[in-house]
């Protein structure tokens, strides 16, 4: 029989994808024969005529198996669905599919891991919380929460409460997105107080700036941009935020992967600073991901494409887009991203591995 190791977390972005590549990587290092599954989805793509969920597809090269939506992502909730299942419940087959799924990894893995989806308790609304697949699906559960003391440990228990309800057996929880200079107070008053309710934690993980850059893709849809230039740059990665009128970019010693934000009065004025700036560091390679041209968050119609042209950004391909919202606006929004690993960012599927290895003894849990 499979061991079956069920990955939930207190809520959404906690870093639940990030730790399951880590324990997938780990069983893989090891040699076993491991399989995947994300058991209930929400974020969805088709496949084959299919609905299947995003992170399925970025196991699919690490595991080295194609993606079946019947055997890695047997439901999927998407808009609409819950409201259809209260109306008649008996219209879906929600449990048969997560069994007919659990019993073909079964017969081709010796390990199998399977994702959960937000905190413990989504999926209630249609029979399938987190507590309920894995309970269904017989395995061990591990908890991903956020970085802390006081805050993490209360969202914990509520999720704990719902696991020990259904007399779920949790394995541990890994702590994640601690600041490094917490690292070792939070280590150790959260080993202390959840070893007084018998939860061991499994590891402790820092905060990793690299793991939030975005990309230039998930920049335009924040601030609802349109794009003028190079729209074909969009997986460009950005690491640094200039922004505003003064642009005071001598502050900057280093400059790679920058988003420039300036107001189109100052779009010219602000291009040639960075040219200057680059020439100084001696940096070859333009320092810019993007370009965000913006507005006074009154008008949604204002840009002269004529005004916002530039030999330099052509000649490096770098993407400009335009946005009614003014720069500060602007800078808020993107500051609200919140991150996802995926199949467009491999040095982030890379550094998650890394950090697991380096704060937790992986191959110990197994």
């Amino acid at each position: 029989m499979a061991k079956r190791l069920f990955v939930a977390a207190t809520g959404q972005h906690r870093g639940k994808t990030t730790c399951t590549l880590g324990i997938v990587a780990a069983l893989v290092r090891q040699g076993i024969n491991v399989g995947y599954c994300k058991p209930v989805g929400q974020r969805h793509l088709s496949i084959r005529g299919k609905m299947t969920d995003k992170d399925a597809v970025l196991f699919e090269e690490m595991l080295q198996f194609e993606v079946n939506p019947d055997i890695h992502s047997p439901v999927i909730i998407a808009s609409g669905v819950t409201a259809k299942y209260i109306d008649d419940p008996s219209q879906f087959n929600f449990r048969e599919d997560i069994e007919f799924a659990a019993d073909y990894l079964e017969k081709n893995h010796d390990y199998i891991v399977y994702e959960g989806t937000g905190h413990a308790g989504v999926g209630s609304i249609a029979d399938l919380s987190n507590a309920q697949v894995a309970k269904m699906l017989d395995a061990e559960v591990i908890i991903v929460c956020g970085g802390g003391i006081g805050n993490t440990f209360d969202r914990l228990n509520l999720n704990l409460s719902i696991f020990r309800e259904l007399n779920v057996p949790v394995k541990g929880v890994i702590v994640n997105k601690v600041l490094p200079d917490k690292l070792e107070h939070v280590r150790y008053y959260l080993e202390k107080r959840l070893a007084q309710i018998n939860i061991p934690v499994l590891g402790v993980l820092p905060f990793d700036q690299t793991l939030s850059f975005p990309l230039m893709g998930t920049v335009v849809k924040a601030v609802k941009g349109k794009m003028i230039r190079n729209s074909h740059k969009l997986y460009n990665q950005v690491e640094e935020i200039l922004a505003g009128s003064s642009l005071e970019i001598d502050e900057f010693t280093v400059l790679r992967n920058v988003l420039l934000i300036v107001n189109q009065a100052y779009f010219k004025e602000a291009i040639q600073k960075i040219k200057s700036k680059a020439l100084e560091l001696g940096i070859e390679e333009a320092p810019l991901s993007g370009v965000i041209v913006t507005g006074d968050g009154k008008q949604d119609v204002w840009d002269d494409k004529e005004d916002i042209t530039s030999n330099y950004l052509e000649e490096n391909q770098i993407p400009v887009l335009t946005t009614k919202y003014d720069t500060y606006d602007t800078v808020v929004r993107i500051s609200r991203i919140e991150v996802k690993i995926n199949t467009h960012t491999p040095w982030k599927v890379r550094r998650a591995i890394e950090l697991l290895q380096e704060n937790m003894d992986v191959e110990g849990l197994f």
